[in-house]
């Protein structure tokens, strides 16, 4: 059993879509990186998982349990970190995570048990005594991370986890993200391409409220390293001619004498362009493999959506 299945979501604020049919899962273990510009419908599709938001349509299962219908018990296995860690800035941590405990329902043991786990997992014990108000923006990440943790849920849920922090604070959020996955699964959202490629094993990619790419990072890293030669020559090539060869889609002047082959990697083209070159005397200077970077895939996705 999925810990999400969410099927045909929308979501609509008077006439605008801002989630259109939008079906996923998501198990443990995974570490799903929801990927889209600003105002692609990022928030909005975690808000309706957390039962925050209601969709306009479509059903939501966690865990088993559908989230309208029984929406207590569904929530008991989300945690959830929004956009804006909700913390209360003149409350110390050891306060504030006391203060989420109880709203969990734990008792005091339990809540001794979870506040040790959450903040030695979550790198806070040199905090602990301080108010919120003074903590870095990093530590209020992490703080926000564990109030999330705190109930030990099976999913867990965070809205653009690293924005506003600084390299360093980004590395560390990253690193506690991915352990975390190794027990839970987790959705996160961003619009930081290298957010996706560090952290997550799965990635999605919306673009008005529409769900443009479903695939793992595996599947994604295959996509990135074929289709694409770099080739120079000494002298000037006939485009219209490399363009015959089996396998080629595409061919983009880059420079003089340099070009760009696009090609379908069930046919790969190399050995026919090197001795076509060959043969016609231009003087094969360099042909190199062009790694795609995932900016080149979203670039292509949303530009052909917005066309």
């Amino acid at each position: 059993m999925p810990l999400i299945d969410a099927a045909h979501l929308y979501r609509y604020y008077g006439k605008h879509c801002a989630v259109n049919n939008l079906s996923f899962h998501l198990h443990k273990g995974d570490v799903l990186g929801l990927l889209g510009q600003n105002g692609a419908g990022k928030t909005t599709s975690l808000q309706m998982l957390c039962g925050v938001l209601a969709p306009s349509a479509g059903q939501i299962q966690i865990n088993g349990f559908d989230l309208l219908k029984h929406p207590l018990a569904a929530k008991q296995h989300i945690g959830y970190l929004p956009d804006t860690p909700p913390l209360y800035r003149d409350l110390t941590v050891t306060e504030y995570l006391t203060y989420c405990a109880k709203l969990h329902g734990l008792n005091k043991q339990a809540t001794r048990l979870a506040m040790a786990h959450v903040i030695e997992r979550c790198g806070l014990i040199s905090v602990s005594k301080r108010l919120i108000a003074h903590l870095s923006k990093g530590f209020q990440q992490r703080l926000g991370i564990a109030q999330a943790i705190l109930h030990q849920p099976d999913i867990i849920i965070l809205d653009e986890p690293t924005v506003g922090l600084d390299p360093l604070q980004m590395t560390e959020i990253r690193a506690l993200i991915r352990e975390l996955g190794q027990e839970h699964g987790i959705i996160l959202s961003t619009h930081r391409l290298s957010e996706v490629q560090e952290s997550c094993n799965q990635v999605h990619i919306i673009h008005q409220g529409k769900l443009l790419l479903n695939e793992s990072i595996a599947a994604l890293d295959d996509m990135m390293n074929t289709g694409i030669i770099q080739i120079t020559t000494r002298f000037a090539a006939d485009n219209q001619r490399l363009a015959t060869i089996v396998g080629v889609t595409q061919i983009e002047t880059l420079a003089e004498n340099c070009l760009r082959v696009h090609f379908n990697p069930a046919n790969n083209p190399t050995q026919a362009l090197t001795e076509t070159i060959m043969v016609a005397g231009w003087e094969l200077q360099e042909l190199t493999p062009v790694k795609k970077s995932l900016e080149d895939i979203f670039i292509a996705l949303t530009q052909d959506k917005t066309s």
